[in-house]
C-alpha cells in the first residue's frame, strides 16, 4: 500500500503522465483493488494496450472516479524521491511484462541460460533524495552496444523497454532517441542517448535515464558516449549501403557476391559508387548473414519482407545490423520531397524540383548510375545521373538550381549537386523508387558531414549521350 501513495501522489501532481496512472492501477490489482485499477488502466489507455495486449477495461470503475479525480493537488514541487522510486518501479514491472513485438518470448528469453534472472539496481543517493548529480556511469569491460529507437512518448518508451527486456542483454546498452513524425522515425547523426542500461556482475540492471524532465535531475555527461553513437551511426548507414548492394547483385545474378570488388566494377557493374574501410572490413560477414537467409535464391525470398517496419531490438542488439531491410527511394510530389529510407526509418530526406503531371506516380528501380552523364558535371544533367528502370525518367543533377522545390522538369527528379553526389554513393543499383503524393514529413534531413565513398572504378559511359527528359 505504501507504493499505492507514492503513485497516486504522483499521478496527482502529474495527470498527464499515462505511465504513472498505468504502474498505480498495477499496484492497485496486485492489492485486489480492481475497480480502482480499472480506473487507473483507462487513463493509462494506450500505455495499458502496449503492455496488456487488451482493450482498456471500462466497468465497475465509475464510482472511484469521482473520489479520485476530487483529490486535490497540494502543488508542491516535484519529489526526486518519488521520481527514482518510480523508476524503480517501472523496473520491476517492466521484467515481468511481455515484450510488445513476441508478446510470449519475454519469459522464456528471461530465463534462458544466458540470462537466468534480472534484478534491478537504483542509485541510492537518489531513493533518499540527495542533491549530488547522479555519477557518471561506471565503465564496462566491454564498449557498450547502441541500438536507436522512438524514445519520445511514454508509450514509446514503455514499448523499447518492453522489447529490450525480453531480450538478453549486453553488459551496457545505450538507446539513442528518434524523433517521430507521423509513422516515420527520423535517423540523425545527432540523435541524443535517451537512456542506459547497465548489467552487473549479479546481473542486475540499472536503468539510467539522460532526459533531466525524466530523472528530475542534471543528467551524466554524454560527450563521450556521443562520440562513440556518432561512430556507430556512420557504421551502420555503411553497413545498410553495403547490405543493399549485396541484395541487389543477388537478387539479379542469383547468388551473392564472392568478393567486394564485384560491386564495384566500372559502370555498368557499379553496384555501389565506391568503398569504405569497414565495407571491406565487414564485407565478408554481412555476405555470410545474407546468405544464409536465403538472399542468394533471388527476388522471390527478398520479397517477402515485411515493408514498412522499424528495425526491432531482437535483430540489432550487440553488433549486428541495425537496418534489416534494403535502402529505398520514396519521392513525394505533393511537397518536392526524396527520401531514402529503410522500413519506417527516414535516412535522408530532401528537395527535389518535379515536373508535375510528367513526372509519373509509378514504381521503379535503379537501372544504370553513371557520372558525368552529358559528359561533364557542368551538363544539364550534372555531375551524377541514376535512370529509373528502361525509361526517360532519371534522378540526376541540373545546371537550373532555381528549379528545385518546382514543377519545371519535363518528367525527371532534379536535385542539388551536394544532395545527388551524396544519394549517388547512397543508394545502390537495383534499388527500388516509389513516385507518390502525401507519404513524406515536410522537414528535410541531410546531414552536416555528407556521405561518401572513395571512388576507384570509372563510373562514366562514354558510349552514351543520355536524353533524358529533363
Amino acid at each position: 500500500m505504501k507504493n499505492s501513495e507514492y503513485l497516486k501522489k504522483y499521478v496527482q501532481l502529474h495527470p498527464d503522465n499515462k505511465m504513472g496512472w498505468y504502474l498505480l492501477g498495477k499496484d492497485y490489482e496486485s492489492n485486489g483493488e480492481q475497480g480502482k485499477a480499472n480506473y487507473c488502466f483507462n487513463q493509462a489507455s494506450d500505455v495499458y494496450e502496449a503492455f496488456e495486449h487488451s482493450k482498456v477495461p471500462d466497468d465497475l470503475w465509475e464510482e472511484y472516479q469521482t473520489r479520485l479525480l476530487q483529490l486535490s493537488k497540494d502543488g508542491e514541487q516535484r519529489s526526486r524521491r518519488i521520481r527514482a522510486l518510480l523508476m524503480c518501479i517501472i523496473m520491476i514491472l517492466l521484467i515481468g511484462i511481455p515484450s510488445i513485438e513476441a508478446p510470449a518470448s519475454s519469459q522464456s528469453a528471461l530465463s534462458s541460460s544466458q540470462e537466468p534472472s534480472v534484478d534491478v539496481a537504483v542509485d541510492e543517493a537518489q531513493l533518499e533524495g540527495s542533491e549530488d548529480t547522479p555519477s557518471t556511469p561506471v565503465e564496462a569491460n566491454s564498449r557498450p552496444s547502441f541500438t536507436a529507437q522512438a524514445a519520445g512518448s511514454s508509450q514509446e518508451r514503455a514499448s523499447t523497454l518492453s522489447d529490450i527486456l525480453s531480450h538478453p542483454l549486453p553488459v551496457n546498452m545505450v538507446v539513442l532517441g528518434m524523433k517521430r513524425q507521423d509513422k516515420w522515425l527520423l535517423w540523425k547523426h545527432d540523435m541524443p542517448v535517451a537512456f542506459t542500461l547497465e548489467k552487473n556482475e549479479a546481473k542486475e540492471v540499472t536503468y539510467r535515464p539522460y532526459d533531466p524532465s525524466e530523472c528530475d535531475c542534471k543528467p551524466p555527461d554524454t560527450s563521450s558516449l556521443q562520440a562513440d553513437a556518432t561512430a556507430w551511426i556512420k557504421k551502420q548507414e555503411d553497413t545498410a549501403v553495403l547490405s543493399s548492394g549485396i541484395k541487389a547483385f543477388a537478387i539479379k545474378n542469383k547468388r551473392v557476391p564472392s568478393h567486394l570488388n564485384e560491386l564495384v566494377k566500372a559502370f555498368p557493374n557499379n553496384w555501389i559508387s565506391g568503398t569504405t574501410a569497414l565495407m571491406k572490413q565487414n564485407f565478408a560477414k554481412i555476405v555470410e548473414s545474407i546468405d544464409s537467409s536465403g538472399a542468394n535464391r533471388g527476388k522471390d525470398s527478398l520479397a517477402s519482407s515485411k515493408g514498412q517496419q522499424p528495425p526491432t531490438l531482437s535483430a540489432n542488439l550487440g553488433e549486428r545490423p541495425y537496418f534489416n531491410e534494403p535502402l529505398q527511394i520514396i519521392v513525394d510530389k505533393k511537397n518536392y520531397r526524396l527520401a531514402v529510407v529503410s522500413g519506417n526509418v527516414i535516412l535522408r530526406n530532401y528537395k527535389v524540383g518535379l515536373g508535375g503531371d510528367r513526372t509519373p506516380e509509378s514504381n521503379f528501380v535503379i537501372s544504370d548510375k553513371v557520372m558525368n552523364p552529358n559528359g561533364s558535371d557542368r551538363g544539364e544533367f550534372g555531375s551524377r545521373g541514376m535512370q529509373l528502370s528502361a525509361s526517360n525518367y532519371a534522378i540526376h543533377g541540373t545546371d537550373q538550381p532555381d528549379s528545385i522545390g518546382k514543377d519545371e522538369s519535363n518528367g525527371c527528379i532534379r536535385m542539388g549537386r551536394k544532395d545527388v553526389e551524396e544519394l549517388f554513393d547512397l543508394v545502390p543499383k537495383g534499388t527500388k523508387v516509389h513516385i507518390s503524393k502525401g507519404v513524406l514529413p515536410d522537414d528535410l534531413l541531410v546531414p552536416a558531414e555528407r556521405y561518401a565513398t572513395k571512388h576507384g572504378q570509372d563510373q562514366t559511359n562514354p558510349k552514351k549521350i543520355y536524353h533524358w527528359l529533363n
